[in-house]
């Protein structure tokens, strides 16, 4: 199955699905994804979420990240985390920073500190999160919280592993923190054969490189 989307900026995503010889009822698949720019160059940062159609699949664990400040900027840019995930927030530079957001998914404040804050924020709702500082405007860092059970997001090289994704049917989601419009959705199907999804992102012209 391929299906090409149009657009001003190309990023193309070639998903494989490689099936695993078990039987149906515990059969999963490696979903290997690389996400190219028109040009051949891998893009990261690039949030891949599967979400079943018409079945059941157990949800994520919950876990826990961390975003730190240094540099006045935050490492990583992009998070992607399970709904109820922990995440801490240090700060690694010798000056204090103001971190904040005005997230409808969620909304928090930790006034100047330096340091480790004094908790965790847990992010308990599922939605895109936007962090910023309020000291320094141009530091802004992307939580992408999700209830799917499979997701992942693109190293440096624009590489992406999700395992043991049981066979079914899915909504694939893409999102990137450049492109011009909403998410990208894709249905795909994870089960024996193997299948591709070739997508094309309108991207902003700063992520030309």
């Amino acid at each position: 199955m391929m299906v090409l989307l149009s657009g001003t900026k190309r990023v193309v995503l070639l998903a494989a699905f490689l099936a695993v010889s078990l039987p149906a009822s515990v059969r999963a698949a490696a979903v290997s994804v690389l996400i190219q720019s028109a040009q051949g160059k891998g893009q990261a940062d690039a949030v891949v979420t599967l979400i079943p159609v018409g079945h059941a699949a157990a949800p994520a664990s919950i876990g826990k990240a961390t975003i730190e400040q240094i540099n006045k900027e935050f490492s990583p840019r992009v998070t992607v985390i399970a709904t109820g995930s922990k995440v801490w927030l240090p700060n690694r530079d010798n000056i204090r920073h103001h971190v904040y957001s005005f997230s409808p998914a969620k909304k928090f404040d930790i006034k100047l500190y330096a340091g480790d804050p004094p908790a965790p924020v847990v992010f308990d709702k599922p939605g895109l999160v936007v962090l910023g500082c309020n000291i320094h405007d141009w530091m802004i860092a992307y939580v992408v919280v999700t209830d799917a059970p499979y997701y992942g997001k693109s190293d440096s090289g624009g590489n992406l592993v999700l395992a043991n994704v049981a066979s079914g049917e899915y909504e694939m989601h893409v999102w990137h923190p450049e492109q011009s419009g909403p998410e990208q959705v894709q249905k795909v199907r994870v089960g024996p054969d193997a299948a591709s999804v070739q997508l094309r992102l309108d991207l902003k012209p700063s992520t030309a490189h």
